[in-house]
């Protein structure tokens, strides 16, 4: 896992605030905290309240580059918009994964999740429904000439 500090800052937080019995806690999110993590981060320090978690300091491109050469398993990002924005542009990103809920938040939406990005094509590699509702979309990404 791969996490920019906003992000880890977050989860961090609402782990510490929920239970071993929550809902918080699903198989997805227990799983995700076994794995080894990278915190990239100019503001944090170690050691950090996450299993397995290492504070990396540096460019996030750099950093992502450097451990995508040394690792023999598929890196994985989860939030992290303006990092992950970074390493697109940067055509440091593999797949992107879609999760699309059934819901418009026309007037409650937060932030537009590729606002200021670089324009991509994205080539459908995968798809399924979870629930009946929510579908999961992986597409390889190419930066749109």
């Amino acid at each position: 896992m791969v996490f920019g500090a906003n992000t880890y800052r977050a989860f961090a937080r609402m782990l510490a605030s929920s239970t071993e019995e929550s809902e918080v806690r699903d198989p997805w999110v227990t799983r995700m905290r076994s794995l080894p993590a990278t915190v990239v981060s100019t503001t944090l320090e170690g050691p950090l309240n996450w299993p397995n978690a290492t504070v990396v300091s540096g460019d996030a491109v750099d950093v992502v580059a450097r451990l995508k050469e040394e690792s023999s398993v598929p890196l994985r990002s989860h939030g992290s918009l303006s990092m992950n924005r970074a390493l697109m542009a940067a055509g440091l990103v593999d797949r992107v994964q879609v999760t699309l809920f059934p819901v418009i938040t026309g007037q409650t939406g937060l932030e537009p999740i590729f606002q200021g990005a670089a324009d991509f094509d994205l080539e459908l590699i995968e798809s399924r429904t979870l629930d009946g509702n929510i579908q999961e979309l992986i597409y390889r990404p190419t930066l749109h000439a």
